[in-house]
């Protein structure tokens, strides 16, 4: 008799280091990109021979190379191997953050304030005291905490810590981190031969991280549109021809709008990389950071990765995005907002949320303060009262309009003779005379807003 036995991949226990199997699908190997909260948003973490792409259209900040930096640090912490590419690399690699414990990068001695802000902005929940009957309900929570992933697998970084040199050292005489200087005068197939030509050389028994932190900036030359599509697109070819290897690469702030590329060149950008996320930071609209205060910027999703399988991971394993949670009651719809913000020691993605008084910190409960009050006899008694208005919006966005009512006998005025004749052929009893009534009406331009 034979015996049958069942058929195992033999891939799962020599899995790289610093990866594991996607929880959608047996035959997805992922990563992480340091960062809890973007791996949930990915669905578990970016797959290899898969390539992000992270817009900031921000011309002053920097949360995309920040997002870059986490990205290497999380490789050069779990032992994957870490190209940058870069007209300093060694400079870029010296800015990334590192765990807790190491030399912090500046020498103001942790400040104790703004730790104690950190921590009553993460944990202010449990400090608020509620009835009774809602205390076994589950806690309101707007992000992914690191606790809930294996510590092998994304480590906790600081933000006010530096790798330190010595680890940079051990790592360039290792080949762990190969640098990749870019010039302008060197075409972007140079940058792609190098780059097959390192993958080639490497053995699945390791996997290897592509960083580019500012794809399009000056010293890649002058850059057309063309180019940087044609680039995007032989990169995302080449990294899945090998499977052991992905990419994360952040565009320059000029090329992450329509503006440059023309219409519908952020959808092109989405079209040739696997995952691509957007993150408009609210620096350039102070309208928007008055709204959203506890928040940097918003979070765009426009593709993400799904490596042998139609749907992506994250439709369905995403906490954050929040349509496994809705699929059932909503259809599949009910997708949250999310939204960015960098805390003293981390960055983090969340859903975008009002505050506890629904945005805004006072309610208004009287008129604008643009109205103008007019009094009663500063209004002429013949000026229409369209006059008024017209006159009155010239000037200022809000006009009062007064009008007066009077009895019939006291409103016209008219010769003694033309009201002798009337009377006589229409005998009209005299009217008591009547009190004038005053009627006050409020018109503006703007229309009416109202703070929920």
């Amino acid at each position: 008799m034979s015996s049958f036995k069942r058929k195992t991949p033999s891939g799962r226990a020599t899995l790289p280091q610093g990866t594991r199997l996607s929880p959608f699908s047996t035959s997805t190997v992922i990563t992480s990109t340091g960062i809890p909260s973007l791996d949930d948003i990915l669905g578990g973490g970016l797959p290899l021979s898969c390539s992000l792409a992270i817009l900031a259209p921000d011309h002053h900040s920097a949360y995309g190379e920040l997002v870059q930096k986490y990205f290497v640090a999380q490789g050069l912490a779990s032992g994957q191997k870490v190209c940058i590419i870069h007209d300093e690399p060694l400079r870029f690699a010296r800015e990334c953050i590192w765990m807790p414990g190491s030399t912090p990068s500046t020498p103001a001695q942790s400040s104790t304030a703004e730790d104690a802000d950190d921590e009553r902005a993460s944990q202010h929940d449990d400090k608020i005291k509620i009835a009774w009957r809602y205390e076994q309900m589950k806690k309101f929570q707007t992000t992914v905490s690191s606790n809930s992933l294996n510590d092998d697998f994304c480590m906790t970084f600081d933000l006010t810590c530096r790798i330190p040199t010595a680890a940079l050292d051990v790592a360039r005489q290792s080949s762990q981190l190969i640098p990749i200087d870019v010039d302008s005068s060197e075409d972007s197939t140079g940058v792609i031969e190098r780059i097959e030509e390192l993958l080639s050389n490497s053995t699945n028994a390791h996997a290897v991280r592509i960083c580019i932190p500012a794809l399009g900036s000056p010293y890649w030359g002058d850059m057309q549109p063309s180019t940087v599509l044609t680039l995007l697109h032989a990169l995302r070819r080449l990294l899945h021809r090998y499977p052991n290897a992905c990419a994360s690469l952040c565009l320059a702030p000029h090329m992450c709008t329509d503006t440059w590329g023309g219409p519908g060149w952020v959808q092109k950008i989405g079209w040739l990389t696997d995952a691509a996320i957007s993150m408009s930071a609210f620096g350039a609209d102070p309208s928007l950071a008055s709204l959203f205060p506890s928040h940097h910027g918003i979070v765009q999703i426009l593709t993400l990765p799904a490596p042998h399988t139609i749907l992506p991971a994250s439709d369905k394993y995403s906490t954050l995005r929040g349509l496994s949670s809705a699929a059932g009651a909503m259809g599949g719809s009910g997708e949250n907002n999310l939204a960015f913000k960098c805390m003293r020691k981390r960055l983090i993605f969340e859903t975008l949320h009002l505050d506890l008084e629904g945005g805004v910190t006072e309610r208004r409960t009287t008129p604008s303060s643009n109205a103008i009050t007019l009094d009663a006899s500063m209004v002429h008694e013949t000026m229409p009262a369209a006059v008024l208005a017209t006159e009155g919006r010239k000037g200022s966005l809000a006009i009062v309009e007064v009008e007066f009512e009077r009895a019939k006998g006291v409103e016209f005025d008219a010769p003694a003779e033309a009201m002798t004749d009337v009377s006589a052929e229409h005998p009209v009893a005299p009217a008591k005379p009547k009190k004038a009534k005053k009627k006050v009406a409020f018109h503006s331009e703007r229309p009416d807003l109202y703070d929920f």
